[in-house]
């Protein structure tokens, strides 16, 4: 995989990541043909998420989230580092067997498979642009039964909304009937009704009504 840098401007770092879960699904589809050898790395992979989502759950700042991968994290990294070296220089594992590819895979692209221990908000996948991806192709496909170019752009806008609102924790059901039910309020302050803060809006007319 080639990785074309663009010019960066003076003082501008370029960090390289990779995704772990695609490292760590190479594993699950040769589980069993090696299914002792996938388990250790499985399970060892599965220390590393749980740790993530302890972060993510308790909205830690980057920096928070860095020093608990590096105390908790990095010894099981570097200990699966040493397990899969040693397969390969043992002789444990065949080199072009599917464990010894999906151990080649990690081992080269280890450096970039661990940028998240070494720098703060580094995410360990990129799960979530690849879900975005699959709305998009999804979304593409539908657009084939649009009859004019006016009807595939509103569908544009309300697919954007509707995945906006899933990044938000909200109900894109919920969200656009409150905005047909509070069309003016929406034409008046149109940045009270967005995604992530109109439930704010909606309690704070629920309590003006009250009072």
């Amino acid at each position: 995989m080639r990785c074309h840098a663009p010019k960066l401007s003076e003082g501008v770092r370029l960090l390289l990541a990779y995704c772990l879960a695609h490292g760590r699904r190479q594993f699950v589809d040769v589980a069993a043909n090696f299914p002792a050898e996938c388990k250790y790395v499985l399970e060892t992979l599965g220390g590393v998420w749980y740790n993530d989502e302890l972060a993510r759950k308790g909205k830690w700042s980057g920096q928070e989230r860095l020093r608990f991968h590096q105390e908790h994290s990095e010894p099981l990294m570097k200990a699966l580092k040493a397990w899969m070296e040693g397969q390969l220089a043992e002789h444990r594992t065949e080199p072009n067997s599917g464990l010894g590819k999906a151990i080649q895979y990690m081992l080269r692209h280890w450096e970039p498979l661990t940028l998240f221990l070494r720098e703060a908000g580094a995410p360990l996948d990129n799960n979530l642009v690849e879900r975005a991806l699959k709305k998009a192709i999804l979304h593409r496909k539908n657009s084939l039964f649009y009859k004019t170019m006016n009807g595939a752009a509103v569908g544009d806008l309300f697919m954007s909304l509707i995945h906006t609102c899933e990044l938000n924790g909200a109900n894109p059901f919920d969200y656009l009937t409150e905005l047909q039910r509070h069309a003016e309020e929406l034409k008046r302050q149109p940045s009270e009704w967005m995604p992530w803060n109109y439930r704010d809006t909606l309690a704070r007319m629920a309590l003006s009504a009250a009072a």
